[in-house]
């Protein structure tokens, strides 16, 4: 992956603008701009505006001028690109405390500007200076659509991260164009009256938990988020021999605001088979269980060739094309165009298949073996594939049941190459059993944390192991991150609308002495924050946890050793909760959302983030999709607007939850929207 340079941006994370307009209050007209020489009328000895730097990096031809064709004035600032290879140029406030603006961590800023540009690949960047680490690239805000006329852009940044004093920004252009730009704005965003104080006691930093009165109908081995909010629960034979030899093989879809199951006719043992969310919302469920190991020794268990695509509108699984080998324990991962790359499991003869399978879904099928670029490696069983933005996938170092993998214990993998690089750092590689990884917020950022895991085969102890790679880096590398407050294997961790991973559940052996410990990632800190409440419930292996479109946590699943299975459902409500009155988005009037498009919302007051954020579908702390992207904000005398990336490998196609969260961070419950 090619490195971020110092004043640059790599352009396949580009973020263009997503208009969607909510209520909301506006930035005050007589908020202090916080730019100096923000109409570029002051020059210096160069000629070129004070306070203002040309930038940029990489093979191009480009050219900076002073131009009349001003906004107001006399003199804005011109760039011209007329061959690109790589690289950008943008004009940037100067990396110095006498011109970069100074900011107050935690707060939000409006940032707005004049423009003019002949090229769509045009948007607005932003860099922070950490007071640690010095200058250093921060996030694309809002691409901007090309213009004859001069036209106001406005944004609104993320809050300011911790250990920042001051922030530089400005226009890039990445195209073969002209791009003008005049009259730059930046006020402080953030309201000056604190959010009420907290009554819930513990609950206020700790959250709470409720076990539901009533238990799940089937084994939660498999659970899935579907859109409009239901729960669907796969248990196949759940791991038990005796429904297997019966071919009782069960599913139920489970609705959290009645409370009320309904049974799913199921036609094949899923057991441990794969699962992904298709764009158009059905879930595809890949392999399971072909039978279970041999009482005489000849065979573990096998993997089935067989795949189905669960349809909510019937409530009803469907027979697809068989993949080219037997899965049981593959992975499943959605691309940037719809379709599904899948990996490793147990194959029918009970060894490690060793095949790539790709579901195409233009095509509704899995391709033939000879239409697939093939690496013949084994990837071990529910291999933690991540999509990464440039189309390649990271292998976390997550899974289960892995032992004496060769390499480094992760790597990077591109399909359309056929290659595989190792990426070093993960600390004990063969202690990574139901582990988890998770892309951490905002996946802008690339940045993939791996915690926890233990082994089943020498049964040591789990350990607390928290490893984090940043792979927008050159050279990306795990780096040892805080460790989790108790060691854990079976350890779930959950994506929060408010950018914070809630970890839970876990076991210090296997299938064997559960832990009751939960605490709250903070990946802006870089720490825990330990003492969450915990679940009563055991949450060991086959147990999952995931986020539900109201804001808060459903776990479900525990199979000890004895073959027991606990069918109790526990629902976790963060203390994001119990901090006051909920923002509501109030209407949508559009949910279909094409990259690029402008869409309308309502809201009922004034916000501070949004955030998409994909429906679960998780099993055995597994799973690879959960992602949490940042909607940065545009607050002006209009309304405000947020603003969705154009790369699809960021936002694969398919149903989101769309979250907004006020200043305290309290977030809405979701409105369900379709990109892509």
């Amino acid at each position: 992956m090619r490195p971020i340079h110092r004043g640059s941006v790599v352009r396949w994370v580009l973020a263009v603008a997503l208009l969607v307009t909510v209520v909301a209050s506006a930035p005050s007209a007589q908020a202090e701009n916080l730019m100096l020489n923000a109409g570029m009328e002051t020059l210096g000895a160069d000629g070129f505006p004070d306070c203002w730097e040309k930038s940029g990096w990489g093979d191009n031809d480009s050219t900076f001028a002073v131009t009349d064709q001003a906004h107001s004035g006399s003199k804005a600032v011109s760039i011209t690109i007329t061959r690109i290879a790589s690289g950008d140029r943008k004009t940037l406030v100067l990396e110095n405390a006498q011109c970069a603006p100074q900011v107050t961590v935690g707060h939000q800023y409006d940032l707005s500007v004049w423009y003019k540009t002949t090229t769509p690949n045009t948007v607005v960047t932003m860099f922070r200076h950490d007071m640690t680490a010095g200058w250093q690239y921060w996030t694309d805000l809002s691409a901007l659509p090309v213009t004859a006329a001069y036209a106001n852009a406005g944004v609104r940044t993320p809050a300011v991260p911790a250990n920042t004093d001051r922030i530089t920004w400005g226009v890039t252009i990445y195209g073969v164009g002209t791009l003008v730009t005049d009259d730059y704005g930046m006020s402080d965003a953030t309201p000056a009256t604190p959010p009420p104080a907290c009554t819930a006691g513990a609950a206020c930093t700790k959250g709470s938990w409720e076990v539901l009165a009533f238990e799940a109908t089937v084994r939660g081995i498999h659970a899935a988020v579907l859109p409009g909010g239901k729960v669907l629960l796969i248990a196949g034979s759940g791991n038990d021999p005796t429904a297997f030899a019966a071919g009782t093989f069960k599913t139920a879809v489970y609705d959290p605001a009645t409370g009320q199951f309904a049974d799913v006719t199921t036609p094949f043992d899923a057991f441990c088979a794969g699962h992904v969310m298709l764009p158009d919302g059905r879930l595809l469920v890949m392999g399971g269980n072909k039978d279970y190991p041999a009482a005489d020794g000849s065979h573990g268990y096998e993997g089935l060739k067989d795949a189905y695509v669960f349809d909510p509108a019937d409530n009803s699984y469907h027979r697809l094309n068989d993949m080219n080998a037997g899965h049981w324990y593959p992975s499943a991962t959605v691309m940037g165009n719809g379709d599904v790359l899948s990996l490793g499991g147990l194959g029918e003869d009970s060894s490690g298949t060793v095949s790539t399978e790709y579901f195409s879904y233009a095509q509704q099928r899995w391709l033939g073996m000879g239409e697939i670029p093939q690496t013949w490696r084994f990837w071990g069983l529910y291999p933690s594939m991540v999509l990464l933005q440039d189309g390649r996938l990271f292998y976390t170092g997550s899974h289960v049941f892995g032992n004496g993998l060769s390499g480094t214990g992760a790597s990077i993998y591109d399909y359309a190459a056929g290659t595989v690089t190792d990426i070093p750092g993960l600390r004990d590689k063969d202690e990574r059993d139901q582990s988890m990884s998770v892309l951490l917020p905002p996946a802008q950022d690339q940045r993939v944390a791996t915690f926890g895991g233990g082994n089943i085969v020498t049964n040591v102890d789990a350990n607390a192991l928290t490893d984090i790679v940043d792979l927008k880096a050159a050279t990306p590398s795990y780096q040892a991150g805080p460790g989790l407050p108790t060691p854990k294997m079976y350890v779930s961790a959950v994506l929060l609308p408010d950018g914070k991973v809630f970890e839970t559940g876990g076991g210090l052996h296997n299938r064997a002495d559960p832990v009751y410990e939960a605490s709250m990632f903070d990946p802006a800190a870089n720490s825990f924050t330990s003492g969450m409440a915990t679940d009563p419930v055991p949450r060991t292996y086959h147990s999952s946890a995931f986020l539900l479109p109201d804001g808060r946590v459903m776990a479900v699943g525990d199979n000890p050793g004895n073959g027991t299975f606990d069918k109790r459902i526990s629902i976790y409500s963060p203390p994001y909760l119990f901090q006051g009155a909920r923002p509501e988005i109030t209407a949508v009037a559009n949910t279909n959302w094409a990259y690029g498009s402008s869409q309308q919302i309502t809201v009922n007051g004034q916000i501070a983030k949004a955030s998409l954020i994909r429906p679960a579908a998780v099993t055995h702390s597994s799973d690879p999709n959960q992602r949490y992207l940042d909607l940065p904000l545009t607050v002006d005398a209009t309304g405000t607007k947020v603003n969705l990336t154009t790369n699809p490998n960021l936002a694969p196609p398919g149903w989101y939850m769309l979250f907004v969260a006020n200043a305290a961070g309290v977030p809405s419950v979701a409105q369900w929207v379709h990109v892509g």
